[in-house]
């Protein structure tokens, strides 16, 4: 089968031909649909030997989707056929965190060597792929795999992040959405479904901010070193109720920082590499900063529910496997407007 893989460290992926595997016992084969590509999968290609701890080569792709195709001894809570999505950040199964289906949570994941498909594990930009247990699979319920795949990480950590702050979004409120990429202008549609708050988008260009503005970003702004006193303009000097950055790389960190209002809040969703000096003086008094990872389990079937009710619509551009190439090198350098699936 065809494979999208990782195999040298600092060397672009690349396409190859390995065999189809076969499940063990409670393990699930699917035959993939569709895969989404993700900045965070550079991330990982960009980490040292000495970092990464895992095998090379890797098969990436942690947003992914696929029709059962054959079932490990002793699954039985799905059927060949069933069409499904990956549910990533897998757990031990048996903490406290797992048990109540936050596996994005597991404190012995690490330990035990359990990484993410895709990001460690063998990932879902194939033909086919392992699961490693049922429990991380969520019916589609009839939604189209390749609109709606990348709903598996830039719909489940948008909502993940937003669900947390919903007591701080009341009407009269302000969320600032910084980056409005993958997960950005998935986020903008979540805080228009689930809050009543106005919505301020920054990107780094006109398209970009566009995009936003059809996606319903109440306001755009560029993002630059004018962009907090623009926020603070627009929220009567006194800055956002809560900040989501999709980058976090520094400047916009530091953008999130000087537009956070007092007892406001900071969400690093992105992972650009940046951080928040917190503490007294550094952040305006009873502001929060927190870096949220990927979502629950019942988090996923919330937003695939929310998608089939019409109000989340994720921007595509497909790529057969074969350009899967191509379309990580668009994504690094930033012309993928929405999200790249791959439809193998």
């Amino acid at each position: 089968m065809k494979a999208v893989q990782y195999v040298e460290i600092g060397r672009a992926p690349e396409v190859r031909e390995i065999p189809i595997p076969e499940p063990k016992p409670g393990q699930v084969r699917l035959r993939i649909t569709a895969a989404g590509l993700c900045h965070s999968d550079w991330f990982v290609m960009g980490l040292p030997q000495s970092v990464m701890g895992h095998a090379l080569p890797m098969t990436l792709g942690h947003e992914a989707a696929g029709i059962v195709d054959k079932l490990g001894e002793g699954v039985t809570e799905f059927s060949v056929g069933d069409d499904v999505a990956v549910y990533g950040p897998w757990g031990c199964g048996a903490c406290d965190e797992c048990t109540r289906g936050r596996e994005n949570y597991c404190p012995n994941a690490a330990k035990l060597g359990i990484r993410p498909p895709g990001l460690g594990a063998q990932g879902g930009m194939a033909e086919y792929m392992i699961v490693d247990s049922a429990r991380h699979l969520v019916s589609l319920q009839g939604l189209d795999p390749v609109e709606f795949v990348s709903l598996t990480d830039a719909g489940l950590t948008p909502y993940h992040s937003i669900k947390h702050q919903l007591a701080n979004l009341p009407a009269g409120s302000t969320a600032v959405v910084i980056g409005t990429g993958g997960l950005g202008h998935v986020g903008i549609q979540i805080l228009r479904a689930l809050t009543p708050a106005t919505v301020i988008a920054l990107d780094v260009n006109e398209e970009k901010l566009a995009h936003a503005r059809e996606v319903g970003a109440h306001h755009v702004v560029l993002s630059n070193a004018d962009a907090p006193a623009a926020i603070r303009a627009l929220t009567g000097g006194v800055g956002a109720d809560v900040v989501f950055d999709f980058v976090g790389a520094a400047p916009t960190l530091e953008t999130a920082r000087a537009s956070v209002r007092i007892d406001g809040a900071i969400e690093v969703v992105g992972i650009g590499g940046g951080s928040v000096p917190v503490g007294y003086g550094t952040v305006p008094a009873g502001a929060s900063v927190r870096a949220p990872f990927w979502g629950s389990r019942s988090e996923l079937i919330e937003v695939l529910a929310l998608a089939r009710t019409g109000q989340l619509k994720v921007s595509v551009e497909r790529f057969d496997i074969a350009d899967a190439p191509t379309a990580y090198a668009r994504l690094h350098d930033g012309s993928i407007v929405g999200r790249a699936v791959v439809v193998p």
